[in-house]
């Protein structure tokens, strides 16, 4: 092999049950080739974090066959390229550079090391949500934007203001590719912590993280949601559900759905009590 042709870290993992997919999203993974139900290849962001997912999954599912390996860029872009086909969600085409079709509104996002082009089930599941919330004239905040696709969205669906933001800058520069394929949206696209900086309410937020991710950062997550408005919640599992919830004591859920065992949950604010009119 050329010295010069970069490689990407990744895991052979078979058997992929449900709890392991669960546990996946603990770590930095980058992008997931579903070779079979149960046969992945996840990539990741750096050899470290492979390995040290590596030794932990091996403990905690020691039936499952995990090796560590390192994938040439090659491969996976030409992998790419013949794989990912446009994905539609109600009026909402998702589609990569090579595959669009005419829709009401196409999305373009170009695949990369990364999730977000629509081909998750708690993507599909958010971007559902986002059309049924009817964001027109709206403020949407999507927390973890990752390739942006929830972002630019909202934007195409009419919000006043698209923000979308995630600590991770790779992604960003991602997501800036993929707005500049996208010249009808306009979203604001910034490297930031929820829990550590201020970016403001909005009325629409959607937090597509992790089930743990989602418990810890509850309490930002609430102060983000402007009153009236709603916050989006996906990238937990069924049996995360309680525990999610139970972070959002008195919050009301709006919309449930559920798509192969990932769950995309709406809930709103409690109401604050009307002060009775001085007499």
């Amino acid at each position: 092999m050329n010295d010069s042709v970069r490689t990407w870290p990744a895991l052979d993992i078979h058997p992929v049950s449900e709890l392991l997919q669960a546990a996946l999203v603990d770590y930095d993974a980058s992008a997931v080739d579903e070779r079979s139900a149960d046969d992945w290849r996840v990539f990741f962001t750096s050899p470290s974090e492979r390995d040290r997912a590596a030794a932990a999954l091996r403990i905690e599912f020691p039936d499952a066959t995990i090796e560590a390996i390192d994938v040439p860029d090659e491969d996976w872009a030409a992998r790419s390229q013949a794989s990912v086909r446009a994905v539609r969600v109600g009026n909402i085409v998702v589609a990569p550079p090579w595959d669009v079709p005419a829709g009401p509104v196409v999305i373009i996002i170009q695949p990369s090391m990364g999730f977000g082009t629509g081909h998750h089930a708690t993507t599909r599941l958010c971007i559902d949500a986002l059309q049924r919330l009817n964001i027109a004239g709206r403020t949407v905040l999507d927390v973890g934007t990752g390739s942006g696709v929830l972002a630019i969205a909202a934007s195409l669906l009419g919000a006043s203001r698209s923000v979308g933001i995630d600590d991770d800058a790779d992604a960003i520069t991602a997501a800036h590719e993929n707005l500049q394929l996208n010249p009808q949206a306009e979203a604001t696209l910034l490297v930031a912590d929820l829990r550590a900086t201020d970016v403001g309410s909005a009325d629409v937020v959607t937090a597509n993280l992790t089930g743990g991710l989602l418990i810890s950062a509850a309490r930002a997550l609430q102060d983000l949601v402007a009153r009236g408005g709603s916050l989006v919640l996906s990238g937990l599992m069924a049996v995360e559900e309680t525990d999610v919830l139970a972070a959002f004591p008195a919050w009301s859920v709006n919309y449930r759905s559920e798509e192969d065992e990932w769950l995309c949950v709406v809930i709103s604010p409690p109401q604050l009590p009307i002060s009775p009119t001085a007499s």
